[in-house]
C-alpha cells in the first residue's frame, strides 16, 4: 500500500536555537557556529535527501544561520534573479511562533540565500526577502544590504553564513518571546531538496502551521 503521508508530517517539532553573544564576528568569518548549533536531521524518518548541515544560533540583535552542501560533483548553479529556483537555502521565521494560522501575518518572513549568483561576475553570495502567497499582511520589506552574507564554494559543495538582524525580522523580541515559527529548504539542481518535515507537495511556502519552533535557548 502506497504511504499517502510523510513519516515526519506526522510529528510537531520543537528545536532548539543555542545562544551566541558574539555573533556577528568581525573578520573573514562571520558565525563560526560549532556543532552543538546544528538542527537535528529527521530525513531518515523518509529516506529522504540529507545533503546539508544546517546550524542556527541567536542572540538579541538577529539570528546566525550557517549551511554546509557536500557529495557535489558538478558546480553550484546560482542565479540570483530567480532565488527560489536556484541552488540555494530559503527560510521562513515567524517572530510570533502562530502555528493555528493558516495564511501568513505581517510577523511572517520568506528569505532566500544563495552561495553566488550576484555582483557582476555572479560569483557573489545574494540575499533576497520575498512576499508570501496568500498572506493576510505583510512582513514591512528590510534593507536587503542589512542582511550580511558570506560563502566560499569548494569543489564539492559550498558553505554560506547568514546573519539576519533584528531590524529584518519585524516582531523580533526574545525578552517577551522565546519561540520563533521556522522552516528551511534547501535546494540544490545535482542532489535535490532537503527539509525538515514536509516538502513542497504541502504549502509549506504561505502556511505557518507546518513551519516547526524554534526555541531561543540560552
Amino acid at each position: 500500500m502506497n504511504q499517502l503521508l510523510p513519516h515526519r508530517f506526522l510529528f510537531r517539532y520543537s528545536l532548539p536555537a543555542k545562544y551566541s553573544a558574539k555573533l556577528p564576528l568581525r573578520g573573514k568569518a562571520l558565525l563560526k557556529l560549532s556543532a552543538a548549533h546544528a538542527l537535528p536531521d529527521f530525513s531518515d524518518l523518509d529516506s529522504a535527501a540529507k545533503f546539508g548541515d544546517i546550524r542556527l544560533a541567536w542572540n538579541e540583535q538577529g539570528i546566525g544561520i550557517t549551511v554546509k552542501v557536500s557529495g557535489k560533483s558538478r558546480p553550484t548553479v546560482c542565479r540570483a534573479a530567480i532565488p527560489i529556483e536556484t541552488d540555494g537555502l530559503q527560510v521562513w521565521i515567524d517572530t510570533r511562533n502562530t502555528q493555528n494560522i493558516h495564511r501568513a501575518s505581517r510577523f511572517c518572513h520568506h528569505f532566500a540565500f544563495l552561495p553566488a549568483g550576484d555582483g557582476p561576475k555572479s560569483d557573489q553570495p545574494s540575499a533576497s526577502q520575498l512576499a508570501i502567497a496568500r498572506a493576510r499582511e505583510d512582513a514591512p520589506q528590510t534593507h536587503i544590504n542589512d542582511i550580511q552574507v558570506r560563502s566560499s564554494i569548494p569543489a564539492d559543495g559550498y558553505q554560506l553564513e547568514v546573519w539576519i538582524p533584528a531590524t529584518a525580522l519585524h516582531g523580533f523580541d526574545p525578552e517577551s518571546t522565546r519561540q520563533l515559527g521556522f522552516y528551511y529548504l534547501l535546494r540544490d539542481s545535482e542532489l535535490g531538496q532537503q527539509y525538515p518535515s514536509v516538502g513542497p507537495d504541502f504549502p509549506i511556502a504561505h502556511d505557518p502551521s507546518l513551519w516547526m519552533t524554534v526555541e531561543l535557548s540560552q
